[in-house]
């Protein structure tokens, strides 16, 4: 693996995203939106991935949110 396979992980910096930031679990492909929040954990509309509670976690397959990766507006 190199250097650029891991540009798009989180790893739990929040210096790597925006309060729009969109982001996938990298292990069932799960997509936050800040815009539509999180029904499972009652995560309001709005809030940012670097707002989501500590316990939060994927709501599909329970994956630690540091395992997310950014998704790059093109």
């Amino acid at each position: 693996m190199t250097a650029s396979f891991f540009d798009g992980s989180y790893g739990g910096d929040n210096a790597k995203i925006g309060p729009a930031t969109r982001l996938e679990c990298k292990i069932c492909w799960h997509v936050y939106d800040p815009a539509e929040g999180d029904d499972y954990w009652q995560v309001p509309p709005g809030t940012s991935f670097a707002e989501l509670p500590p316990h939060w976690s994927c709501p599909n397959c329970d994956g630690s949110r540091k395992d997310f990766m950014v998704i790059k507006d093109d």
